[in-house]
């Protein structure tokens, strides 16, 4: 299910806004209402969060126009109330790439805060003491200073901030990439601790910062632990040869002999010998509870169907299969000759990582 609303396109990356981004709103109001602010002030505050989120997007959209420039593609930008999340095909793997990419981001902001100056020295820096309400008198400095902000924190060398992927595009000139993700997302996690500490004694958000920043970083080592150990592999490596099928022209109730006799989850859809579609377990008991158990496959099936060639490096079907539930069919010189799926890869990753872990172990003995 899609939380998220649509806004538009901006050079064809999808530009949308998470239902939850209103809660970031109402909850400005409810701050400000309880500070006694009045309504134009309210209104002055409503516009600043707004336009920090334009800013927030301009970040995210300097990460996706530097990714076009390798031929990376942005999926979407979705904001959400801590921030904007731009959804990129792949992380650039070459070290020159990915510094330019995550640098991107900050440098939006940077330009923002230079392009903001002219009018700090027009208007003059406000009274510091009186900046409690947003209005028009400080509604610029505030803004220049919230890009500073953004720039500089995302500028820490610690994953998942952009400053994280500097330090590894850094140090993967002269390292391993893996063991310069695993230093980044060590400082990453030594700052998340930091900033629970803090969070007990001044703000409690820094805690939830904290939790967000120790997971990123796992996440990130562990994603580029896996995308190691698929170096070198092929889909032929760990292709099923029997994979499990139903007849699109069969009935629903004629295809459930098929699925309780089995422990498959997913299921090809055949035409024939060709392949039209994926059906998976939930999607076939759903059918069933809707009583279209007299309904033909064909009717129910995912006709999106996606397809790999055999000697298809595994690393790219990865990315490829990362959210995909369904089986995918694998040809050879147009031939059907097997199918993958996600968890065919992420089983391999588990293998082999179990059995390099317990090589390194034998060997310490």
């Amino acid at each position: 299910m899609n939380y998220s609303l649509q806004l538009g396109k901006i050079s064809g990356i999808k530009i949308q806004v998470h239902w939850t981004f209103i809660l970031i709103i109402g909850w400005i109001v409810y701050v400000n209402l309880q500070a006694g602010a009045n309504p134009a002030q309210l209104v002055w505050a409503v516009m600043f969060v707004l336009t920090l989120f334009v800013c927030v997007l301009l970040h995210e959209l300097g990460h996706a126009l530097a990714a076009k420039k390798y031929h990376i593609v942005t999926k979407d930008i979705t904001l959400l109330p801590i921030g904007g999340v731009a959804r990129l095909e792949s992380i650039p793997e070459k070290p020159k790439q990915e510094l330019v990419v995550a640098l991107a981001g900050p440098l939006v902001n940077f330009v923002i805060l230079i392009i903001l100056l002219p009018f700090i020295w027009k208007i003059g820096i406000p009274d510091i003491d009186n900046i409690q309400f947003t209005d028009q008198t400080n509604f610029v400095y505030k803004l220049m200073i919230v890009n500073l902000w953004l720039a500089v924190f995302n500028l820490i060398p610690a994953f998942p901030m952009d400053g994280g992927r500097v330090l590894r595009a850094v140090l993967s000139f002269s390292m391993p990439r893996v063991k310069a993700t695993e230093i980044a997302a060590k400082m990453g996690q030594l700052l998340s601790i930091i900033f629970v500490i803090l969070g007990f004694f001044y703000n409690p958000f820094l805690i939830f910062i904290g939790f967000f920043i120790f997971i990123g970083a796992q996440s990130e080592v562990e994603m580029t632990r896996a995308k190691f150990s698929l170096e070198g592999k092929y889909v032929f490596d760990i292709l099923m040869k029997d994979f499990p099928t139903l007849q699109k022209r069969n009935t629903i109730k004629d295809s459930i002999h098929d699925i309780l006799n089995s422990q498959h989850k997913n299921f090809l859809i055949m035409d024939e010998n060709t392949p039209v579609g994926t059906l998976n377990r939930n999607e076939i008991i759903d059918a069933l509870s809707k009583g279209l158990e007299t309904s033909p496959v064909g009717a129910v099936m995912n006709p999106g169907l996606i397809s790999l060639d055999i000697n298809t490096p595994l690393e790219e079907a990865f990315q490829l299969l990362q959210g995909q539930s369904n089986l995918v069919p694998v040809f050879e010189n147009g031939v059907l000759v097997g199918a993958l799926d996600y968890e065919n890869i992420t089983e391999f990753i588990l293998i082999k990582t179990i059995k390099e872990t317990s090589f390194k172990e034998s060997n310490k003995i």
